[in-house]
């Protein structure tokens, strides 16, 4: 079996409704969503968060007000909120609904305070963020307008929600951890609300690489789900393992084919 090419985090069971590092056969998963963390960190570090990565790829950067102060709603493991703290310098609060999450999460990134709350409720007073990131969570949520309108109350004017979803024009139907998934214009029509000015919406698509190998084996997601880790043929185990962020990339021209879509808007006051 591959022994995958990041740190061990199983600390925490698998679910379906979050995606870890160090599992082998998740690392596609992880990828994916690894690749907009890291593009999402970029764009608040040149926002004036700190000192983070210089860019690389990517659509341009919305123009925000200075990053100091992030949640990540629906944070998961951690690892995304820890990413952005350490990429730009900010202030990473990190909020997840689940105690076995949040209990981990204090475990594991003792630098990233961990609230554990209601997402539609956000247990924060109005305009105490500069920013609120939530990657891979609204699709979860029943009361997908609360919780946008709940991400725009606590954070301040000329800050940015950013949020990122599957794509449900190609997301494999029938998760059943999925109250609502969205197309990109079911999703620009969530962000259009009077609080809320909507600077981005783009979508993740497959890199050259993942590109190539769909054409001599086929749809790479459906190779994953046709069958159990343990019964992956070899060529399949090892391309999964081997994939980073970098075999991802984000694109704005063809919002209908993107696997996940990416939105980022600034709060008008």
């Amino acid at each position: 079996m591959p022994d995958g090419s990041v740190g061990a985090s199983q600390a925490l069971p698998l679910t379906g409704e979050r995606t870890m590092p160090g599992i082998w056969h998740e690392n596609y998963w992880f990828r994916r969503h690894e690749i907009v963390y890291q593009w999402v960190a970029r764009t608040l570090a040149d926002n004036g968060a700190g000192s983070g990565p210089q860019r690389r790829g990517g659509p341009p950067p919305p123009r925000l007000g200075p990053t100091r102060s992030l949640f990540d709603a629906g944070c998961g493991e951690g690892y995304g909120a820890e990413l952005l703290r350490r990429s730009t310098g900010a202030a990473v609060v990190a909020l997840d609904y689940d105690q076995l999450a949040a209990t981990h999460v204090r475990r594991s990134y003792p630098h990233v305070p961990v609230v554990r709350g209601n997402l539609v409720r956000l247990p924060f007073a109005d305009r105490v963020f500069d920013g609120a990131v939530s990657l891979q969570t609204v699709e979860h949520l029943w009361d997908q307008e609360a919780f946008v309108a709940e991400c725009a109350r606590v954070t301040r004017p000329g800050g940015g929600v950013v949020l990122s979803t599957p794509n449900r024009l190609t997301f494999p139907p029938g998760n059943i951890c999925h109250a609502r998934e969205l197309t990109g214009a079911e999703l620009r029509a969530l962000l259009t609300t009077p609080a809320l000015d909507l600077t981005l919406l783009t979508g993740l698509h497959h890199g050259e690489r993942i590109v190539e190998w769909e054409r001599r084996y086929g749809n790479l997601v459906n190779a994953q789900l046709a069958a159990p880790p343990s019964a992956w043929p070899a060529h399949l185990a090892e391309f999964v393992s081997s994939l980073s962020a970098d075999d991802f990339v984000l694109d704005s021209t063809d919002l209908d084919s993107a696997l996940d879509l990416l939105a980022v808007a600034r709060v008008t006051g």
